[in-house]
């Protein structure tokens, strides 16, 4: 007999299940805790419940956790871990050491479909989605990293790794559910920040379902035309739809939106580039996060000069907008943004 997910079970199917079996039905309760906020992997743990209850589920169920493979500890204290979930597809998330916090970066997807030409997960194919508990896994494996490692409690976590977490927008959900849940993890939204390389019905469903948390969306280029060579996802997806779903984003949640902008040498770095992206960002409270370009060999950009960085930051900051230039972290381990590959 094939096990079955312990994990994929609510509440109350768990005490449906439970009761069944003959138990009383606070014991639901008690796995769930368990699984969710005490991070069991396995029965044998759950000390609280009866042996016999404890080998009859071992018997019929399995918690499919998720393992870390490889990790590999980046010069500036950044770790880069490969994932190895149930079924043996790989994922990487990343630990974020930075003086005032510990960031877990995790995946959403093994894989992607989105094929943004700059980004080393663009090349693969999307496999599947990510289950949630698969997602919550990540987040308990690198919380400890940072406990064991540098002694920190993990204090954010964005949906900024493998995959676009809009395209399994209900697994997501869930995984924030878990996360930010005082019977899960207890972490609050405002630490928890989802980027999208820009869907914009689903951003207005993000808004319809008044989320918590932080949305990004990853721009790069503020032209149509431009946008659509390294973003194909644009041709679907337009600047201007982007702006009314994310000006109806912010209507519904007053949720400041943070625009992701890598600057490339010589593609989207000129003062006109900066033009174009000032009369995008003006149309919704945000702030802009200029991002270095990390290399990949499957593309042949290159990293802008610091001169026009800082020439490109230096207009925006000059009509008042909020920027902040992002150096990347764990560039020399293939773990900063865009580097993801899943690699064994």
């Amino acid at each position: 007999m094939q096990k079955k997910s312990l994990r994929k079970l609510s509440l109350e199917q768990l005490k449906e299940m439970l009761v069944a079996k003959g138990q009383p039905g606070f014991r639901a309760k008690q796995v769930f805790e368990w699984i969710w906020k005490k991070s069991a992997r396995s029965f044998e743990e759950m000390q609280n419940l009866p042996k016999d209850l404890r080998a009859h589920l071992e018997e019929e169920f399995t918690f499919n956790s998720v393992a870390v493979g490889e990790s590999q500890v980046s010069s500036d204290r950044t770790i880069k871990s490969s994932f190895v979930l149930s079924d043996g597809n790989l994922v990487e998330g990343v630990l974020i050491p930075t003086e005032d916090r510990m960031t877990a970066c995790v995946s959403s997807q093994v894989g992607c479909s989105l094929t943004c030409s700059f980004c080393a997960t663009g090349y693969m194919e999307r496999k599947r989605n990510l289950e949630p508990y698969e997602i919550v896994d990540q987040v308990v494996l690198i919380r400890e990293q940072a406990e064991q490692k540098y002694q920190q409690p993990l204090t954010n976590i964005v949906y900024m790794g493998m995959g676009e977490p809009l395209l399994n927008y209900a697994n997501m959900m869930e995984s924030i559910e878990k996360i930010t849940s005082p019977e899960g993890l207890g972490m609050a939204s405002k630490r928890i920040t989802v980027s999208t390389a820009g869907i914009a019905k689903m951003i207005k469903k993000l808004a319809d379902d008044q989320v918590k948390f932080n949305l990004a969306l990853s721009l790069h280029a503020a032209n149509d035309e431009k946008r659509n060579r390294i973003m194909p996802i644009n041709e679907s997806n337009t600047l201007d739809a982007l702006a009314e779903a994310l000006i109806y984003f912010y209507q519904k949640t007053e949720n400041r939106i943070t625009l992701e902008y890598i600057v490339f040498d010589k593609f989207n770095d000129s003062l006109e580039d900066a033009r174009e992206l000032l009369a995008f960002a003006k149309k919704f409270p945000c702030k802009i996060n200029i991002i270095e370009y990390n290399p990949i060999k499957q593309a042949n950009f290159l990293n802008a000069k610091a001169d026009a960085i800082q020439q490109f930051s230096g207009f925006l900051e000059s009509k008042g907008m909020i920027v902040n230039v992002r150096r990347s972290r764990g560039k020399d381990i293939d773990a900063a943004c865009g580097q993801l590959a899943g690699k064994k």
